[in-house]
């Protein structure tokens, strides 16, 4: 071992020793605002609105009540016990070691393609000044440029987080600002046709009925995917306890406030048939105004949520795949740390897999950002979908005296979990409905027979790994 690395092979498991506790309050807050502020709001809402008409409003609301709902569950399991790569690891207790295997490998997945989705949409924003510039090359660019700040320490990237997401704070309050004073007031080459009635005036609020509108909840949920993002920094926090409550207790009013406030004011600046897929919504409504510059400024805030998207997502595969090597479900090479005490190996190899985005901008650059989205939904969806499970299991668990009660509960305890199991499986059955999206399950698919493939070689190399590692607990209270 070289002195750039840090052994952490005597760690216990999920252990977070050697992470730096390098996330403070401020970086926290502004990682959860950032993780549902990103390129499907942004880049996504143009296709959905195009679709749905003004109902995607509505979409966005029903979807925002269930990301709190899983949310609550997740707040709940941290403050149980707050670990880096929480999801793979709760997978991992309360659903058995195949479980927290395939979640935290699927996790993975997630932000990989993610990460394609956000090179791919950088791309595309790029291009808005430079035609002339071929997507690949620029995605390229931007993967190479932030695998480098990846490298440095986990406070460059809390910093660069926390300033990528107050530029997307400021850029929403400031179109929602002008937005109103453009209905209020009447000004700009917009005045004339805003009005709050454009919400239904144009064949209604559900313009291609309500089916069609349920059929962008599969965009809607990738829209949210990342706001679980501060359960993967639990484990590099400051503060966990006091830290993490109040960043989820803050997603409702985010949700209202950047998705709904946000999506109601442009539509209603703005008739839903002037916008179309493939161009952001915010950049359009800002060329509509006619304000100086406003579309380019836009454009340039759109471009800073993709990159700081793709930040992240370098940030927690590369957690990921140390929680896995931890357990034994992973090469141990992923355990080391460098000597600014990140997972460095582990960021490397999930950039090298982002590349493949680079490539799907070459081959299809017109099909690259819908490709991925669905494959990131789906796994993203199987995430969500193990953080509730093993919040029933752990709700049961504290019900009967066998663990203890996190001092975070979820309101309505179980309940909301169940009823937020139940909407992920219908958006599971939409995206099976759709022609289009239904590939990303034939994709997950092969993605779990991989997986299947490689718990069945593990088991007989190392029969330890796949023993079930729960800790058994005496009764409390």
């Amino acid at each position: 071992m070289t002195s750039a690395q840090v052994d952490t092979e005597k760690a216990p498991e999920g252990s977070e020793e050697g992470y730096e506790r390098g996330l403070g309050s401020r970086q926290v807050q502004m990682i959860a605002i950032g993780g549902a502020i990103g390129v499907g709001l942004f880049l996504g809402a143009g296709a959905n609105i195009a679709k749905a008409g003004p109902s995607l409003i509505l979409m966005y609301a029903l979807a925002g009540v269930i990301i709190f709902f899983i949310m609550r569950a997740l707040g709940e399991l941290l403050l149980y016990r707050p670990v880096s790569g929480s999801f793979a690891e709760y997978s991992r207790e309360f659903l058995g070691p195949f479980f927290g295997y395939f979640t935290g490998w699927t996790y993975w997945l997630m932000w990989v393609v993610t990460g394609m989705a956000e090179l791919t949409a950088a791309a595309i924003y790029v291009n808005y000044w430079f035609p002339s510039i071929h997507q690949w090359v620029t995605a390229l660019v931007f993967l190479v440029v932030l695998f480098g700040v990846n490298l440095i320490s986990v406070k460059l990237f809390g910093e660069l987080e926390f300033w990528f997401s107050m530029v997307k704070v400021t850029a929403l309050i400031g179109m929602i600002v002008i937005g109103l004073g453009v209905l209020t007031f009447g000004f700009s080459s917009a005045g004339d046709t805003a009005a709050v009635s454009n919400l239904w005036a144009f064949d209604g609020f559900f313009p291609k009925g309500v089916g069609s509108s349920l059929m962008t909840l599969q965009g809607v949920m990738f829209a949210y995917l990342a706001v679980e993002l501060v359960g993967v920094t639990a484990g590099e926090s400051e503060d966990p306890e006091k830290t993490l409550p109040k960043a989820i207790n803050t997603l409702p009013w985010r949700i209202a406030l950047f998705y709904v406030g946000a999506l109601t004011v442009i539509l209603c600046v703005v008739k839903w048939t002037e916008f179309a897929p493939g161009v952001s919504p915010f950049v359009a409504a800002f060329a509509k105004i006619g304000i100086p510059a406003g579309a380019a400024i836009v454009n340039f805030v759109v471009l800073t949520a993709a990159l700081s998207s793709c930040n992240s997502g370098m940030y927690s595969t590369g957690r990921m795949l140390r929680n896995l090597a931890d357990s034994g479900e992973a090469p141990a090479a992923f355990r080391k740390l460098s000597a600014t005490r990140t997972p460095a190996l582990g960021i490397a190899v999930s950039v090298a897999f982002m590349g493949i985005g680079v490539v799907l901008n070459y081959v299809v650059p017109e099909k690259a950002f819908g490709y991925v989205t669905s494959v990131a939904t789906a796994a993203g969806i199987w995430t969500w979908l193990m953080i509730l499970i093993s919040h029933v299991l752990y709700r049961r668990a504290v019900d009967a005296g066998r663990l203890p009660a996190s001092p975070f509960p979820a309101p309505g305890g179980a309940k909301c979990s169940y009823v937020a199991i139940a909407f992920l499986l219908f958006v599971t059955g939409l995206i099976a409905y759709d022609a289009d999206s239904r590939v990303c399950l034939y994709v997950m698919a092969g993605w779990a027979a991989a997986l299947g493939v490689g718990w069945a070689v593990l088991k007989s190399r190392t029969p330890q790994t796949a023993r079930d590692r729960r800790p058994e607990f005496d009764e409390v209270g």
